[in-house]
This record gives structure tokens, C-alpha cells and sequence, in this order.
């Protein structure tokens, strides 16, 4: 168990799951119309999705430059989030 951890390989899992559920609320949103805009899910999603990056990079071994580039983008995505948020 410590080795799926220590691998990082627990969080290829955790990022397989988010894109299956990415996809099936874009795929749900442009059949119905209903749910959370891809507008409004996307940059949320991709922050978790920065921040899964750069824990795994962190497990990984590879090295602090690769993790902050990961950390910087999720901040990014994040403050998009928030002004998207922040102006309805």
C-alpha cells in the first residue's frame, strides 16, 4: 500500500477519475443543457487537476522546478475561476 503512494500511481488513478467525470458532465450538459456549464467547470477542474500534477511530480522524484510550474498553473486556473465566479 505504501508503494501505491510512494509511486504516485495512486494519483494516476485519482486523475483517470476525474476526467471520466469531466466527460460525463460535458457529455450530460450538451445532451440536456442542465448541470454546470463547461465554462464554468473547466477552469475549476483543471486547478485540481494542476494541484494532482504537481503532488505527483512531488512523489515522483522530479524535482521542485516541474512541481512549482505545476503549483503556478493551478494558481492560475484558479484565480480564473474565482473572477468567473466573483462577476455572476
Amino acid at each position: 500500500m505504501a508503494d501505491l503512494f510512494a509511486s504516485g500511481r495512486l494519483v494516476d488513478f485519482i486523475l483517470v477519475v476525474v476526467f471520466l467525470e469531466a466527460a460525463a458532465l460535458l457529455v450530460y450538459w450538451s445532451r440536456v443543457r442542465r448541470g454546470i456549464s463547461p465554462r464554468d467547470l473547466l477552469p475549476n477542474l483543471c486547478a485540481g487537476v494542476f494541484l494532482l500534477l504537481a503532488l505527483r511530480a512531488t512523489l515522483a522524484g522530479s524535482g521542485w522546478m516541474l512541481a512549482s510550474v505545476f503549483l503556478a498553473a493551478a494558481g492560475l486556473a484558479h484565480l480564473t475561476d474565482v473572477t468567473r465566479r466573483w462577476r455572476n
